[in-house]
């Protein structure tokens, strides 16, 4: 009877083990698969981040309401961290616009740039007409003799033979397109212009009238001003540095220049938006 008894003690110790280890076990398992959870926080993405914190509030019976255990770097399902990222990206999208345009600007000019000079040698008129490229976009100097006589705001025949094939070059782009009249400093006082205020002015507003006339479809994109003797590019000590001075500067403005220019604001603002994507185009 003695043994029986004992037996039947150790038989129930056994069970209670059992149970210990049992419990044991199920709470190393959910430890577990708490770090599991957090280590996969850690590095999670919006969409998957959400889809966490609706299993774990079905799991837990927590109330859509309540949402106190999402971290406060979430908002709205949303990480701060994919939102500064999004932004970050958006902000290297219209980088890369801006550098693709700037880039098919630059090579447009240089294709202006080349068939001008060529022109230059075929006519033999380069010591008159020069044309180079600074941080206003492409400058064409034109000497005054070469458009003009002496005193006067006429455009000579030979003028317009140069105009017209200045325009097949220059009027077949998009560019805004500036002419400004310039004069040396000796004072003009005749009969039409008391001043070279108004003989610079009359000048580019010749260049700019006689483009307007042939070629219509431009004139939206054309303007003049005329600076008199306030923008010299030589000496006006001696006869050959007015002689420099005297000119029409006829300028293909940039893009970037040209948002300036009345109307420009809706062509600036579409260099930053990127090409159609193949969808946009077929809706």
């Amino acid at each position: 009877m003695v043994r029986s008894k004992k037996n039947e003690e150790h038989g129930s110790g056994s069970a209670g083990m059992e149970r210990w280890l049992l419990t044991y076990a199920d709470l190393i398992t959910l430890l577990m698969a708490f770090f599991v959870i957090m280590y996969a926080m850690s590095s999670v993405d919006a969409s998957k981040y959400q889809s966490l914190t609706q299993s774990l509030k079905s799991a837990l019976g927590l109330t859509p309401n309540n949402t106190s255990f999402i971290p406060n770097n979430m908002v709205g399902g949303k990480s701060k961290d994919a939102a500064a990222k999004n932004k970050e990206g958006a902000a290297v999208s219209k980088k890369q616009v801006l550098n693709m345009k700037d880039a098919k600007e630059e090579r447009e000019f240089a294709n202006m740039i080349n068939k001008i000079q060529d022109y230059t040698k075929a006519k033999g008129i380069s010591t008159g007409l020069e044309v180079k490229e600074d941080a206003r976009g492409i400058v064409i100097n034109l000497a005054d003799k070469v458009l003009f006589e002496s005193g006067k705001a006429d455009l000579s025949p030979d003028a317009m033979a140069v105009l017209d094939e200045l325009a097949g070059i220059l009027l077949s782009s998009d560019k805004y397109i500036k002419v400004e009249g310039h004069t040396d400093n000796i004072p003009i006082h005749n009969d039409r212009y008391p001043s070279n205020w108004q003989l610079s002015t009359d000048r580019a507003a010749s260049v700019i009238m006689y483009w307007i006339a042939r070629y219509p479809q431009a004139s939206g994109r054309l303007s003049a001003a005329g600076y008199g003797e306030y923008r010299p590019v030589a000496t006006n000590d001696t006869p050959e540095g007015r002689a420099k001075n005297r000119r029409v500067e006829i300028i293909v403005l940039r893009d970037i220049i040209s948002i300036g220019e009345p109307g420009a604001a809706a062509k600036e603002d579409s260099r930053l938006k990127p090409p159609p994507a193949k969808a946009d185009i077929i809706k």
